[in-house]
């Protein structure tokens, strides 16, 4: 058998340009659909007519919450009907909030079990707040804007459309010149 390989490793990144939607089996529709309007602040949107499955779409802060039912779920996660503990460690989707202790105690007002974490960096802080949705996936909120996002790439900005001189001692990829653009953009906009 002959092996071919498929690819170049100089190949750029893909071509994305943000997060569209977080896609979630949920045994109840109507059920999550109340959580994540009444809870979390999504907003019902439109859904096209041609789905022939049971589901509901959302979308608000920038981003998409797509719900769809299956109410055979427990058979692929057998915990979900347990209380399941809240590890910070899981998988979970993560919001900014602009309030964490207004966040604690609405989820206390509805009964909600949560947990809270620190993240320290450099004298900042952040406050992190995790508890489930009604089918055991976690969510974050946090005021996670306190912490800068700092590329790790040793790529120094250069704006879209300006070459890389060919005597570069190293080459940038597409998306750290995104990254640095979109970062310097926002100091830009925070400065003001």
């Amino acid at each position: 058998m002959e092996i071919q390989e498929v690819g170049n490793y100089e190949a750029q990144a893909l071509p994305l340009l943000s997060l569209n939607h977080v896609s979630l089996l949920c045994r109840s529709v109507l059920e999550s659909m109340k959580f994540y309007e009444d809870v979390l602040g999504f907003v019902p949107i439109k859904r096209p007519s041609s789905f022939k499955f049971t589901g509901a779409w959302f979308y608000n802060y920038g981003i998409g919450i797509h719900l769809i039912e299956n109410p055979d779920i427990d058979e692929f996660d057998t915990c979900v009907n347990e209380l399941r503990p809240i590890n910070p460690k899981d998988n979970h989707i993560s919001f900014q909030c602009t309030d964490v202790e207004l966040v604690k105690r609405r989820l206390e007002e509805r009964g909600m079990r949560y947990v809270t974490a620190v993240v320290e960096e450099g004298g900042m802080r952040v406050d992190q707040v995790f508890f489930h949705d009604p089918d055991g996936y976690m969510i974050e909120l946090c005021n996670c804007e306190n912490i800068p996002i700092i590329p790790i790439s040793s790529c120094s900005f250069k704006p879209r459309g300006q070459s890389f001189k060919k005597t570069a001692p190293y080459k940038c990829g597409f998306m750290e010149n995104v990254m640095m653009e979109s970062l310097s953009t926002d100091m830009i906009n925070f400065s003001f």
